[in-house]
């Protein structure tokens, strides 16, 4: 019997979910992240730095959840800022969704529905996450190591790029 052969500018169905199957896999191996932050010209927050931190992945009933915890340095200064944040990371046939904890594990706040997107092995959100005035979307890209999520930030006084990777 002869395989079946998709073309390569239409990936099939399954292909496409590929990299949700590989995120999934992924997600409880992740212990460390490195984070850049961009300001563009429009922000008025100018919170351009570099972080660095660790991850406590704890299984979750239809994912996981992330503990992070790190050191922030805000550019043109000495001191560091310590953050902390919890994301709950939900798999389901044909996204990721992600999840902020900022209100507690009973308060999620919805982030992103990433989704494959039909041009790469990439994920996108499917839909902007809208906080006030405030639009973020995301793209994240596997590599060999983990992942790498890409936040941009947009608003009237926001115009940030979050580069977030996970390893």
């Amino acid at each position: 019997m002869t395989p079946i052969r998709y073309p390569i500018s239409k990936p099939h169905k399954d292909e496409k979910l590929t990299a949700i199957i590989r995120l999934t896999s992924r997600l409880a191996t992740i212990q460390r992240l490195s984070l850049t932050v961009r300001s563009g010209t429009q922000s008025q927050s100018h919170w351009s730095g570099q972080g660095q931190g660790t991850i406590r992945v704890v299984p979750d009933e239809r994912g996981v959840r992330f503990f992070e915890s790190g050191k922030f340095q805000p550019q043109g200064t000495e001191s560091e800022v310590a953050f902390s944040n919890v994301y709950r990371w939900i798999t389901a046939t044909d996204r990721i969704r992600l999840l902020h904890e900022r209100h507690g594990r009973d308060q999620p706040v919805w982030l992103f529905d990433l989704v494959p997107d039909s041009a790469s092995h990439a994920l996108t959100a499917a839909h902007p996450h809208i906080c006030g005035s405030d639009h973020y979307t995301a793209r994240l890209e596997l590599n060999e190591e983990g992942f790498d999520l890409l936040w941009t930030i947009q608003g009237p006084r926001k115009d940030e790029f979050l580069h977030y990777s996970y390893r």
